[in-house]
């Protein structure tokens, strides 16, 4: 597992029992966003990512946190093998983490009232997305950040707002992600499964994700999903 060192930025890897405890950073992606190989180019701070990278570090220096996760460039994404690691990995990385900061960029003023239908918070794009469920999950402790890293509230003392925003009990339903197979890899570590990444396969990556949790059980309602004409599943 690669580390960001939160007060040099520096990258440092660490294996299984040696791994120091460490915050994790749940955010959605956007243009210039910091790579691995950015970051280790020194082009970093020239780019529109790079301050998010910043903030995170400061806030979790503030926390007292040595070390941050950061999807973006703490993993080599152009290692087929690291990337396939990586996503069956991510759902315990997200579970072992002491915080998770999720940082909601559409959100531009944390004291709004947020429990209004109509509030920002509320319509924020990170509930849509399909890798933000197992980010919201997993982890103990989840704090929600504006735009400008002030803190929004946590999982914990937002909860009641948390569950009418997502739908707790179909909290997957309106998942929506930009490739097709990251519908059902977003899904792998909630049913403590694993699977090789086969970006290509479209819909077909979801009946191998069924078939990997159907080996499981013997639930056949496993089988009970559709996909309409529609790019994204009914339910996922």
């Amino acid at each position: 597992m690669r580390l960001l060192k939160t007060d040099t930025l520096e990258l440092h890897g660490y294996f299984d029992d040696q791994i120091p405890p460490y915050a994790i950073l749940s955010h959605r992606w956007e243009d210039g966003e910091v790579t691995l190989q950015k970051l280790q180019s020194g082009e970093g701070p020239q780019m529109p990512g790079y301050q998010k990278i910043v903030n995170c570090c400061a806030q979790a220096v503030t926390d007292g946190w040595d070390y941050v996760w950061i999807d973006t460039c703490c993993i080599d994404n152009t290692s087929s093998a690291e990337l396939s690691e990586a996503i069956n990995s991510m759902y315990r990385w997200y579970q072992k983490s002491q915080v998770c900061y999720a940082y909601l960029v559409d959100v531009p003023d944390a004291t709004t009232d947020h429990s209004r239908p109509e509030s920002l918070f509320q319509q924020s794009k990170w509930f849509t997305r399909g890798w933000t469920l197992q980010e919201l999950l997993a982890p103990t402790f989840v704090e929600f950040y504006d735009q400008n890293w002030n803190e929004i509230g946590t999982k914990s003392s937002m909860r009641t707002l948390v569950q009418k925003i997502t739908n707790i009990s179909t909290l997957a339903s309106t998942r929506v992600t930009t490739r097709i197979e990251d519908l059902a890899y977003c899904l792998m570590g909630l049913f403590d499964v694993n699977m090789p990444l086969l970006y290509g396969e479209g819909h077909n990556t979801f009946l191998r994700l069924q078939l990997e949790i159907w080996s499981r059980t013997n639930d056949e309602s496993i089988f009970a999903w559709e996909f309409g004409n529609k790019p994204s599943p009914k339910r996922t």
